[in-house]
């Protein structure tokens, strides 16, 4: 198997919610993307979420992170 997927951080965040509405945005935009939830399970305020898409899609979505307005 060849074909292995590098994939590639673009957005690092300790709310969850934001990045599901981040990684919304990049998939209606027909990016893939994973969520690597990295916060302790017990207490939601320790750690973070990344958003992970392929390399070949890094510049696409971070053109599209420059737009997305979060609180």
């Amino acid at each position: 198997m060849s074909d292995k997927i590098k994939w590639t951080c673009v957005y690092k965040s300790n709310n969850k919610f934001d990045a599901e509405v981040v990684k919304g945005n990049l998939e209606s935009n027909e990016i893939p993307c994973v969520l690597l939830n990295k916060q302790d399970s017990s207490y939601m305020s320790f750690g973070y979420v990344e958003l992970h898409v392929p390399e070949e899609f890094k510049t696409a979505a971070e053109t599209i992170l420059k737009d997305i307005k979060l609180s």
